[in-house]
């Protein structure tokens, strides 16, 4: 590593608690496509549970536990609220390794908190978002940037300008992989940033949507990668559930399939195989290998309750990796 760096990664974006909440009393409606579904419970009703459980989780508090856990030496930034749960958030991240250098705390305002409903292994979660006051603090060199979810009210900072200029002084790598209000407010309206996108993480309903395509039009994985790198990314990761992942950088194309195991619950699978993928790349692996370091930690994840409890650590993901790359990833 340059002896100028710092950190090996630093997220941004929001951290939260997560109250999951796992249930057996409902029932799922589906469209006639069956691709678009509701979970149903008796209204005004008292729902058993079959466990109740929380955690500190957000995007960018699961990357940064996850890189950590595989040996990469990661801060964060995000915004905390002046409460119990700030405390919470700030205290268990450092107790994961991630360094706290750039946590903010705002004085009179409350952190983020979300509720995940668990049923038959997908996950509902009611999320949300208190609307910061985004400004990128003055982050020492880093190896990697990652962006993340943010608050819908991040429009009204500088936010992604200072993200732009940070990676063009520091000449790190930077990966970006859009939150609910990114895509809403348009991933093209930052056209600079994506062009300095080393790898463009978002899974195939959010493809779709940011190439304006209906999300009931099927399209392959090629297609909507190929046009993604015309945005200006020099790598798209495509993940696409039980259909694997999808990779490209413009010369090839790589797919990874799945590790089958047995599902508690489906929340941070998309996080577990984005820290597991960008630790990879991060220690100088190449894309294969690092689409099945996602691949397995996603996989190792999503077997326990909460999105932190199952990430692996470095020898983990390199044992596991190095037994499926041949069988798991091919060309198309």
């Amino acid at each position: 590593m340059d002896k100028n760096v710092i950190f090996d990664i630093i997220t941004i974006g929001d951290s939260t608690i997560d109250t999951f909440i796992k249930i057996h009393d409902a029932t799922v409606e589906c469209d006639l496509n069956q691709e678009e579904c509701k979970i149903c419970v008796r209204y005004g009703d008292k729902i058993p549970v079959d466990a109740i459980g929380s955690g500190v989780a957000g995007n960018a508090a699961n990357v940064a536990v996850g890189c950590t856990k595989l040996g990469l030496n990661t801060a964060i930034y995000t915004n905390l609220g002046s409460d119990n749960t700030a405390s919470t958030i700030k205290k268990t991240l450092e107790e994961n390794g991630v360094k706290s250098d750039y946590i903010v705390i705002n004085k009179n305002k409350e952190s983020n908190l979300s509720v995940v409903i668990t049923f038959q292994g997908e996950r509902t979660a009611f999320v949300y978002h208190q609307p910061w006051d985004y400004h990128l603090p003055n982050l020492k060199p880093c190896s990697w940037l990652y962006l993340t979810s943010v608050a819908e009210n991040f429009t009204n900072s500088n936010l992604m300008d200072e993200i732009y200029h940070y990676v063009e002084k520091i000449k790190c790598k930077f990966a970006y992989n859009p939150g609910t209000f990114q895509l809403k407010a348009n991933v093209q309206r930052y056209p600079r940033l994506l062009e300095k996108c080393e790898v463009f993480i978002v899974n195939y309903e959010e493809a779709k949507k940011i190439l304006n395509i209906s999300l009931h039009e099927k399209v392959e994985p090629k297609d909507l990668l190929s046009k993604l790198l015309l945005l200006g990314p020099k790598t798209v990761v495509i993940t696409d559930g039980a259909h694997g992942s999808y990779a490209s950088d413009g010369n090839t194309n790589l797919k990874a399939g799945i590790v089958h195991v047995e599902v508690m619950e489906k929340t941070g699978a998309g996080d577990a195989y984005t820290s597991g993928l960008l630790s990879a790349l991060c220690l100088g692996r190449p894309l294969a290998e690092a689409m099945i370091w996602g691949t397995v930690n996603s996989a190792s994840a999503i077997q326990l309750l909460g999105p932190q409890n199952g990430l692996l650590n470095n020898d983990q993901a390199n044992t596991q990796s190095s037994k499926l790359i041949e069988t798991l990833v091919s060309t198309f």
